[in-house]
């Protein structure tokens, strides 16, 4: 069967405001350390990666590329070792990188070792936005960062922006797509996410004192739909809820996730899926670091009903604009999903948020908007 990696890097310079993901600022003494934990990890689940054919890598993190680039190459190297690949060309292999931790050479480095895709964390072009979010780096360091990527060869880049940000404008996101899309060579793939406000993280605390004001939802919306008209006009295609592509270009990784394919996950706090059951490591450094080398100890476990398993792939499914093909859920579930859920799509139909025809399930236009509440009908 197929199946993705996906390896947590859990260190970063500086923690943005919005930021709760897992994630230690200025621990890099432990890097090495935490690199060799790592690997025995892999090397502890090598039948698995020898029993499966790999499709995709991704690094993620914290920040990927804030470490010794000859750590990644490490990492990467272990998992070719062990995994099964029908064919290397076609394995698509993504590190986030971050303006102003990322050098010309070390992504000649991540090129020459075999990474294939960039994703790069820009947020917005207007740097007193970036500033009002933590980030550590400025449109020019991004604009730097780009280029070089450009140059060492690097031809499936996506770039990452926020809506929603403390005070930004229609104008302010109009600014950044436009900067982003006129680029010499515009990126094949940007993702456009919305500001989450997370509890306890610096940002929340900032609101909850008056120091900074949100747009309300109507103005967020308004971000979203001027967005999406946008880059469609450009000609990417609105793939996924917040992700946009040039044919071709769509994050198979992502998409794996969403169709419910298997994954395995090393590091901190990543998560893994395998046979229908869903398990973490722990979300504890320390722990992590000091665990025998004997296993990893694993702190969250999901076995999987048919039934839950059902309801899931519904959930995911509908986060993909050309929806669910009913064909494809018969041929893994044996079941036709419009008999199977025929309440909860009569009610989301009526309400105008899903629409079916004889092979598809999907959003309407309303649904984008409403999204969450269509995912609850199959929690």
């Amino acid at each position: 069967m197929e199946l993705g990696v996906y390896v947590h890097i859990p260190f970063c310079i500086k923690k943005c405001s919005y930021c709760d993901f897992v994630s230690y600022p200025n621990q890099y003494e432990k890097q090495e350390e935490y690199i060799k934990k790592l690997i025995k990890e892999i090397e502890e689940n090598q039948k698995l990666l020898e029993d499966n054919e790999i499709t995709t890598i991704y690094f993620g993190g914290g920040t990927p590329s804030s470490i010794k680039p000859e750590l990644i190459k490490m990492i990467l190297e272990k998992i070719l070792e062990y995994g099964k690949i029908e064919n290397s060309s076609k394995v698509e292999i993504t590190i986030e990188v971050n303006p102003g931790t990322v050098t010309k050479n070390n992504l000649q480095l991540y090129k020459n070792c075999g990474i294939n895709r960039l994703s790069i964390g820009l947020q917005s072009t207007k740097d007193v936005l970036l500033e009002k979010i933590g980030r550590i780096h400025n449109y020019e360091q991004f604009l730097n960062t780009y280029n070089w990527a450009r140059e060492v060869g690097f031809e499936s880049i996506n770039v990452d922006l926020m809506l929603g940000l403390p005070n930004q404008t229609i104008s302010d996101l109009k600014e950044s797509l436009e900067n982003i899309t006129n680029l010499k060579s515009e990126p094949n793939h940007i993702s456009v996410y919305s500001l989450i406000i997370e509890e306890g993280t610096e940002i929340e605390r900032k609101i909850t004192k008056g120091e900074i004001v949100l747009p309300d939802e109507d103005e967020e919306r308004n971000q979203y739909h001027y967005t999406k008209n946008f880059l469609e006009l450009k000609g990417y295609k609105h793939y996924e809820i917040s992700n946009f592509a040039k044919t071709g270009f769509e994050s198979k990784h992502n998409l794996n996730c969403w169709k419910q394919k298997q994954y395995i996950g090393f590091g901190l706090a990543a998560h893994s899926y395998i046979n229908g059951t869903r398990y973490s490591n722990t979300y504890d450094l320390e722990e992590y670091l000091r665990t025998p080398s004997n296993g990893i100890k694993k702190v969250e476990e999901e076995q999987q009903a048919k039934e839950d398993m059902r309801k899931e792939y519904m959930l995911l499914g509908l986060r993909i604009l050309d929806g669910i093909s009913v064909n494809k859920f018969k041929e893994k579930f044996t079941e036709n999903p419009i008999y199977l859920f025929r309440k909860e799509l009569e009610k989301l139909v009526k309400e105008g948020l899903v629409e079916i025809d004889l092979d598809n399930i999907k959003l309407t236009n309303k649904g984008l908007d409403f999204a969450n509440l269509v995912w609850e009908e199959f929690v």
